[in-house]
């Protein structure tokens, strides 16, 4: 296919992924301009530290989230539609999380699903 050969230290293992990839974009097509810039953003904002939720974060209907609050336990459970909470759906966990503290939360951070951005940069600046 590029009429040399192969680069030194790819193991074999990689080279044949590497073709078959290539092989199934010539016949299927690559990735859309679209998909490609927003691909190149996500990078550039986890090398920068500034992306604070893990974008392939998907949380799955029958998921069972719990936090303390309090000397409380709270237990969440995600749906396809939403989360359950106390016997009551909500359709974030922001609103979850604002119920339960009584002041504005970012959801996902109140659960433990994010990292906080200077946790990041600062494990970035101490390798």
């Amino acid at each position: 296919m590029h009429r040399t050969g192969p680069p030194l230290g790819l193991s074999r293992d990689l080279l044949i992924r590497v073709l078959a990839h290539q092989l199934q974009e010539q016949s299927y097509g690559g990735v859309s301009r679209a998909l490609r810039r927003r691909l190149q953003n996500l990078a550039a904002a986890s090398e920068n530290g500034t992306m604070a939720v893990d974008p392939g974060l998907v949380l799955k209907a029958g998921t069972t989230l719990v936090r303390q609050w309090r000397g409380h336990t709270h237990t969440v459970l995600v749906h396809n539609d939403g989360y359950e909470h106390a016997g009551q759906r909500y359709r974030s966990l922001t609103a979850i999380a604002e119920r339960i503290t009584e002041a504005h939360w970012s959801g996902p951070r109140f659960f433990g699903l994010t990292k906080r951005t200077r946790a990041v940069a600062g494990a970035k600046t101490s390798r």
